[in-house]
Formats: C-alpha cells, sequence, structure tokens
C-alpha cells in the first residue's frame, strides 16, 4: 500500500475542506473495513485519508417512536445493533447490520460506509430502501438530501462527487401497524457476501389489511433496488400464504442476477422468490403486534 497522509477533521466543515482539494487525492476514511482491502489490493487510490471518526455529528445516533432513526455517517454497525430503540423499531435494519462481517468488523465497519462502498450484495442496503431512508450529503456547495434508493449508480459508483460525504441517514417514524425484516442466504453461515439478500416493510390497517409495503432486493441486479411490483400487489390485501406467494412470484421475476461462481442466475432469482415470501411474512407478522 502506497504512502498517504492522514488527517482528523473535528467538523464536517473541515472534512469538505480537505476533501475539496484535489491536488492532494482525498478519500473519505469511516470504518475503513473496505478501503483499507481496496487500497491493498490497488483497486483504489488515495494520497489522504480523512477520518470521518472525530466529528461529533457523524458519531450521533438517535431513534425514538416520534422522530425517527438518524444515523451518523460514523456510526458503526455495532452501536446500532445495541441501541435499544433501534432494535424495537426497526428490527430489520438492525437484522442486516448483524449479518455484517465479525463483531470486531461490526464495531468498525458503518452503515453508511456499506452504503456508499456500492456493493450489491450489501446487507443494509435493502433495508434502509425498505424503510425509505433519506441521506444528507454535504459538499462545498452545502448541504443536500436524496433518497438511500439514489446513491449507489453502479457497482462500487455513487452518486457523491469527491468532494462529498454522507453526514447522515434519516429514517422516518414507524406507522402504527408497520415493521420491517431482513434476510439473506450466504454459502457459509458467518462473514459471507449474500447471495441474495431482501428488506421488507409492511404496513397494516385496523382491519389487518395491508395498506403499505415496500420491498427491496439485494445481489440480483448492479444495485439493489424496490420491486414495486410487489407494493401494487400487497396493498389491500390480507398478508396471508398466498399474498406472500404472489409476493415472491413479482420479486423473482423483477430479479436481474448474473451468473457467477456463487450462483447462477436462475438460482438467484428462485431464492428472491423464497426470501420474499419469508421476509413479508415476518414483517406483517411484527407489524400485527403493533396494531
Amino acid at each position: 500500500m502506497q504512502s498517504v497522509e492522514y488527517s482528523s477533521p473535528s467538523t464536517v466543515d473541515e472534512a469538505v475542506e480537505i476533501l475539496s482539494d484535489p491536488g492532494r487525492s482525498p478519500r473519505v476514511f469511516a470504518g475503513g473495513t473496505d478501503l483499507l482491502i481496496q487500497l491493498r489490493s490497488g483497486a483504489r487510490s488515495a494520497g489522504h485519508l480523512v477520518d470521518l471518526k472525530r466529528i461529533p455529528e457523524m458519531n450521533a445516533l438517535h431513534a425514538d417512536a416520534r422522530t425517527g432513526l438518524r444515523i451518523g455517517g460514523a456510526v458503526p454497525c455495532g452501536a446500532l445493533i445495541e441501541h435499544p430503540a433501534a432494535a424495537q423499531l426497526y428490527p430489520g435494519l438492525v437484522e442486516a447490520a448483524a449479518l455484517i462481517g465479525s463483531t470486531q468488523i461490526q464495531n468498525r465497519a458503518t452503515i453508511a460506509g456499506n452504503l456508499c462502498n456500492g456493493s450489491p450484495a450489501a446487507d443494509t442496503t435493502p433495508a434502509l430502501l425498505a424503510l425509505d431512508a433519506v441521506c444528507v450529503l454535504a459538499g462545498p456547495s452545502g448541504r443536500r438530501e436524496l433518497p438511500a434508493s439514489d446513491v449507489v449508480t453502479a457497482p462500487g459508483r455513487t452518486v457523491l462527487s469527491a468532494d462529498e460525504l454522507l453526514v447522515e441517514i434519516r429514517i422516518p417514524p414507524p406507522a402504527r401497524g408497520a415493521a420491517d425484516a431482513y434476510q439473506r442466504l450466504t454459502p457459509r453461515r458467518e462473514m459471507d457476501i449474500a447471495v441474495v439478500g431482501v428488506g421488507a416493510r409492511i404496513e397494516l390497517g385496523a382491519d389487518g389489511r395491508c395498506t403499505g409495503a415496500r420491498v427491496a432486493l439485494g445481489a440480483v441486479g448492479p444495485r439493489a433496488f424496490v420491486a414495486t411490483e410487489v407494493e401494487h400487489a400487497l396493498v389491500g390485501k390480507e398478508i396471508d400464504e398466498e399474498a406472500g406467494n404472489v409476493a415472491g412470484r413479482l420479486a423473482g421475476d423483477a430479479a436481474r442476477p448474473i451468473s457467477d461462481k456463487r450462483g447462477t442466475a436462475a438460482y438467484r432469482r428462485e431464492l428472491a422468490e423464497v426470501l420474499t415470501r419469508r421476509v413479508v411474512a415476518a414483517a406483517a407478522a411484527r407489524a400485527r403486534q403493533r396494531l
């Protein structure tokens, strides 16, 4: 790995100022669990690492039923996993975070970094998309917000410019009768990459029928995406076995996977169908407990 400069700013503005100097080839350093490997392998280069861990704003983590969830850009997965309110209100997102690497990795790797690394198989990305997460970005021109679903544009690529960073992820408070879930399949039980990952949020009305649904698929396309066809099919229905089967078929149809050493495209489409049935049922069961 080449020699690089290192800075640890204490404010977002300081970090943006360093990132705005292209001559120093700066790169954001949050948890570093992906970046350091990429630098060692030569997949990425950097002349200056800008460590975000000392910025108080980016280490903030707040969750409650009234205001929702706010995750700073430097918050590690472990902090979210251990946050009681987050685990109660957003169990699907916490499930996804708990599947990332080992305990050691979870205590360094950030939720924001898992999204911005741009992997189609990132675990927390489908979970964030299912929850309608919004990202706050900061750059020389100020701050802007955009849906988490718009952040990743292709494998390893995002909409962030070189002088921008993700300051915060915001998730709205769960509605009454709403809950989420996440599941994936991996060849190994621990510390592996998802062959398919599915996140879902289900909202139920007082009569038990679905009033809102959102299902997001990972590892079955160049980036994680929301299967809008599933929502249209579930709204107004009781979430029973038949509805789950319909949701699964639609998710399988929406999947556009590739074949590689981890599985064929046909296998991944079938997994998308099976996992969608399971996460829709799991999210609906949780939602019923919140009516």
